[in-house]
């Protein structure tokens, strides 16, 4: 019996080079072409010819070859069991034929051997298999030189084709993942595109389809644009559905809160910095304005911004560029900027504390968002809104809000606004356990007398001092527990106001 023979040094050499060729790329038909390439150049193997299956037609097609035109290579098909190649694809076995001229099942439907003395041509076919399943073959022609030659051909062609369906495996593992990751892209950018819809700005009031209208009007342009209007009334929604209804939405939004940042570290958070530019910085890091570059930047809160930054934001909206803290380079940036303010800015530049200039800049295109007060006719429907999402949220059946909680959140002022009555209807699904929201679900602040049912009958009195402790309430939550300015709102004297509260026992540091 034989033993095995040694690798000769051309075929160590011509592996170790397939090998190289293989793994340098991930473009399969570039790899694939350099391997043919090295079997003619190297051991002399002609003709060389990868065919793949395709699993979902049972057809094998030549994907390259050497040696071979386009139209020869166009006309290489064959069917499970067809002649060599389809032969060795079906059964996963090797195959040689010493002459091709002898061998019945060696269809040449290429053609490329018409021209040859078929009677000193082999040709050597190998399975290319990713475990037992067989994905193609790989094969090329020898000059006849006797059986022996031919057995090493085939083992060396199989050491190739296991490492060419080592690379197949791969890239199909490849593709499989990004065709996931392309079809989750797709599915949050659905998910992102229904989340931020002008549909989720719930408001019917007359003032809310000024607002609708504004939105639609600059969300396809790159203007900047200033959204004014108290705290909770939903700036940030609004800053969402800008952003992805503009044709900057494939880019990144990225938020910033003004007010949160510490003042040393606003313009560090906004530029960036370079390593060693303070005490600290260990490395160099991109600011929020690179981070964004080519979508959109969400300054909220962007009267609480320093003089130092505002002028260097400035910069950034009408140079398009800027400076890391530590840094003398310059660098380019394509952003838009929607700012919020909670603050009266045209008042903050007549005090000193907002530049003038980025104030005309910023004001291009004002958005004002009411407060929720002045929207009364959205009251129930947001209320609505939220108690179907957080009943669905935390697993209740909850159906409805009864008429007298109803009226106890339409007679409230919502000094928090639509975050206020968000909150106010979660603590009412968490706490109830029917399926329908009463007026002992709500707040303290929103139930009277009459819905808690402690008093049956008032006197004339009783209703006067009721009502009269109600609006001092009321003014008191306006003004954040600011006696003056709840004084001035009911149109009387600090002093009175002072009795009134004493006499009824209020305390106004509760409503700061």
């Amino acid at each position: 019996m034989k033993g095995k023979t040694s690798p000769k040094p051309d075929e160590i050499a011509c592996l170790y080079e397939i090998t190289r060729a293989i793994h340098s790329t991930l473009d399969l038909r570039q790899s694939l072409y350099k391997v043919l390439d090295l079997l003619a150049e190297m051991l002399g193997m002609n003709r060389g010819s990868i065919t793949l299956l395709n699993p979902d037609t049972s057809e094998i097609h030549i994907e390259v070859a050497h040696g071979l035109s386009h139209s020869a290579r166009s006309k290489g098909r064959y069917k499970l069991g067809e002649g060599v190649t389809g032969k060795v694809t079906e059964s996963g076995r090797p195959m040689v034929v010493p002459k091709i001229d002898e061998e019945p099942l060696f269809l040449d439907r290429t053609g490329a051997r018409r021209r040859i003395d078929k009677s000193k041509i082999s040709f050597i076919c190998v399975p290319i298999k990713d475990g037992n399943r067989v994905v193609g073959t790989l094969s090329a022609d020898r000059v006849f030189q006797g059986p022996e030659p031919l057995e090493e051909d085939v083992r060396l062609l199989s050491i190739i084709s296991s490492l060419i369906a080592q690379k197949v495996a791969l890239l199909e593992k490849i593709n499989r993942e990004k065709d996931k990751l392309r079809e989750e892209n797709l599915r949050l950018r659905r998910e992102l595109n229904k989340r931020y819809s002008f549909s989720n700005i719930v408001g019917n009031s007359r003032k809310m389809q000024e607002v609708f209208h504004l939105i639609s009007q600059v969300a396809k342009s790159n203007a900047n644009v200033l959204l004014l209007g108290e705290s909770g009334t939903g700036k940030e929604l609004v800053a969402n559905a800008i952003h992805y209804n503009s044709l900057r939405a494939g880019k990144p939004l990225v938020k910033v809160n003004c007010a949160a940042l510490p003042a040393n570290l606003v313009e560090a958070e906004l530029f960036g910095y370079e390593k060693g530019a303070f005490t600290g910085a260990t490395r160099s890091k991109e600011g929020k304005f690179e981070l964004a570059n080519g979508g959109t930047v969400f300054l909220d809160e962007i009267g609480s911004l320093a003089l130092d930054a505002q002028g260097k934001l400035l910069r950034v909206l009408q140079e398009k560029e800027l400076e890391r803290l530590g840094s003398t380079t310059t660098r380019k940036v394509n952003i838009r900027l929607i700012a919020a303010s909670n603050k009266d800015l045209a008042k903050e530049v007549e005090k000193g504390s907002f530049r003038e200039d980025l104030f005309y800049r910023l004001n291009v295109y004002p958005i004002y968002l009411p407060p929720l007060r002045e929207r009364e006719a959205d009251i129930l429907l947001l209320a609505d809104y939220f108690l179907e999402r957080y009943a669905k949220e935390y697993g209740k059946d909850i159906r409805r809000i009864s008429t007298p909680a109803i009226d106890a959140l339409m007679q409230y002022h919502w000094p928090g606004n639509v975050r206020e009555l968000e909150n106010c209807i979660e603590r009412a699904v968490l706490l109830c356990e029917e399926q329908v929201i009463h007026t002992y679900h709500l707040p303290p602040t929103l139930q009277t007398a009459r819905d808690t049912g402690t008093v049956q009958v008032q006197s004339l009195k009783e209703a006067v001092e009721r009502f009269e402790m109600d609006l001092i309430i009321d003014a008191l939550k306006s003004s954040r527990g600011n006696m003056r300015r709840a004084a001035k709102a009911l149109q009387t004297t600090e002093r009175i106001f002072g009795y009134k509260v004493k006499k009824y026992n209020i305390n106004p540091r509760q409503y700061r």
